[in-house]
């Protein structure tokens, strides 16, 4: 949404994120970064906004808090015409079906842990949800965001928002912004027990006010403690479900995955993939937003099982630090790497729901390594040499 003052907005849940910080070793709440954040230079990435030419400052007062959620989010929305929508309209019901189906399964599983849940609009139009369990029987911490927002991308953030020189400023002049439509879902969910994996994913649905498309997205694993039979069931249920559509789409995207999560400062990637795509609008709208549908009902299927078989697993202290140094790199990955967060952090969305992503607790210890021939040492190795799966 463009703001009085010059600067845009990005859509929270399509560019989940988060942050923490340590330089003892010592596990280190994400919030104690929000906060440092807050006192950071104007002009750092901690500010979270890339103010216009002209404009008059951060602010973040367009994120108006609401008791009871809009029946629609979409500006002008008509969900209920015969002819079923808009394709704006379509993805929100699609993404906010899929919310509450995901957040039932997470408490069902969880046990003890309800989902607090803020949720907002603008005053031009869009808004979302943010639904976060902290400190849950199962889960350390677990978010699934919604989120429909009407924007201007500065050029910086058209650039920083775009695939393999993937062109989204068709129509425009050099430098001028864009405006955009962006509606997504985005989750992380990070269980307690190590031996339990972290997983994420991400659906989102973008337009130009001239006319061009593109969906994007993808659901991914990172696990502290490579289970084979774990890995194998996540990627054939990802793989099932996109099979439906394309058979080649799993092959295509699982390559594309391993190689959008890779950490170049540490040679290895985040975790052991899933799928990943972006730009895609190579075929009619209606054909790839089954495809997207289909792979949000995937998560469930693909992801609780696992945590059902390992959340009350036996561990180790030791494990636990090995968990908590994965962690850390999910978050080295997420600030330094990620093109969706980076395009958050330039253009101004809620930081409570960018970060929300992020485990309560991670870990940087000087210089470790995993034993030789170590359980650890064997994860690290399928993140560094990503197997075929299925």
């Amino acid at each position: 949404m463009a703001r009085p003052d010059g600067m845009a907005f990005v859509p929270a849940a399509l560019f989940g994120s988060g942050a923490s910080s340590s330089f003892s070793g010592a596990p280190v709440c994400a919030r104690g970064f929000a906060a440092a954040a807050a006192s950071a230079p104007r002009g750092r990435a901690a500010t979270m906004t890339v103010a216009k030419p002209g404009g008059s400052g951060p602010s973040f007062t367009d994120h108006v808090p609401v008791t009871e959620k809009p029946a629609s989010l979409v500006r002008g929305s008509d969900a209920g015409a015969a002819d079923g929508g808009t394709m704006r309209e379509r993805f929100e019901l699609m993404i906010r079906a899929a919310q509450d189906r995901i957040c039932a399964a997470v408490e069902e599983l969880d046990g003890t842990g309800k989902f607090h849940e803020d949720a907002w609009v603008r005053e031009n139009g869009g808004g979302g949800i943010s639904r976060v369990i902290q400190n849950g029987s199962v889960f350390e911490k677990a978010g699934v965001n919604v989120s429909v927002v009407y924007g201007t991308m500065p050029p910086e953030a058209v650039k920083s928002a775009s695939a393999r020189g993937v062109t989204r400023d068709v129509g425009y002049e050099p430098g001028e912004a864009v405006p955009f439509f962006a509606a997504g879902i985005s989750s992380v969910m990070h269980p307690h027990n190590p031996m339990a994996p972290t997983m994420h994913f991400n659906y989102r649905y973008f337009e130009t006010d001239r006319g061009l498309w593109w969906f994007g997205g993808g659901t991914d694993l990172t696990p502290s403690y490579l289970f084979e039979e774990d890995a194998a069931h996540f990627h054939g249920t990802l793989k099932a479900a996109a099979d439906g559509h394309d058979p080649e789409y799993y092959p295509k995207f699982k390559k594309w995955c391993d190689e959008y999560f890779y950490i170049p400062h540490r040679g290895e990637r985040r975790g052991i993939g899933g799928i990943f795509f972006d730009d895609l609008n190579d075929r009619p709208a209606d054909e790839i937003f089954a495809f997207s549908s289909a792979m949000t009902e995937a998560v469930v299927p693909a992801y609780m099982p696992l945590v059902t078989k390992r959340k009350d697993a036996p561990f180790t202290e030791a494990q636990r630090e090995w968990q908590q140094m994965r962690r850390g790199r999910y978050v080295e990955y997420n600030l330094t790497q990620d093109r969706g967060t980076i395009f958050g952090l330039k253009t101004g969305g809620r930081i409570e729901s960018i970060l929300m992503s992020l485990p309560l607790t991670a870990r940087w210890q000087y210089d470790h390594h995993p034993a030789p021939g170590s359980w650890e040492e064997k994860t690290l190795e399928a993140m560094i040499n990503p197997p075929e799966w299925v």
